[in-house]
Parts: structure tokens; sequence; C-alpha cells
């Protein structure tokens, strides 16, 4: 049976993003259906994506909902931002960068 909340690495990554676009209130819910479907990559293994993939988990599932929601989840934007700049730069895009508009 498919996976009913996603499975993947990028896949994954895209559907916490897409959480964490909504208020700090309701960004929670849910979300850990998807960590549980975040599946890094062999290649990525001992790289800083890694350390950021498991940065990214523990920010999500230690949370506790409805006690600090803004200030959590603006830590797992940065912590998104840093692994999808990660990602490019392992990807050879040397100047990668998440940039002052968004």
């Amino acid at each position: 049976m498919a996976n009913l909340f996603g499975h993947g690495f990028i896949t994954s990554i895209m559907l916490i993003a897409e959480h964490f676009g909504l208020p700090p209130g309701q960004a929670w819910h849910g979300v850990g259906d998807h960590v549980e479907g975040l599946i890094l990559p062999e290649k990525f293994r001992g790289t800083e994506i890694e350390e950021l993939t498991t940065l990214l988990r523990k920010k999500v599932i230690w949370h506790q909902p409805g006690n600090m929601d803004k200030e959590d989840a603006q830590e797992v934007i940065r912590t998104l931002n840093r692994l999808i700049v990660a990602i490019d730069r392992e990807l050879g895009i040397k100047d990668a960068e998440i940039g002052q508009f968004r």
C-alpha cells in the first residue's frame, strides 16, 4: 500500500515546507506524518545534509503543540532553508543561497 502521507526525500521536504507556509498555530498539525516518510538518500550519509535532516526531524518531533508554536516554527523554517541550500551545494551549485526576497 502506498504511503498516505508521502515518502521520499525531496517529496517529504516539500510536504513539510507546505505546513510551515501556514500560520504557526496550524503548521504543526500532521507535519510529523511527513517526517516519518523522510528518507535520507545514501549519497548524503555523513554530510551536512544528514546532520540537517536529523535536526529537522528532532525539531518537528520534539515540538509540544500549543507551546512556543511560532518560535519553533521559525526554527524549523531556518533549518529547512539551510537544508535546501546544503542540497543544492551538494548537487554542485557552489553559490546556492536563499536570498533576501522570498
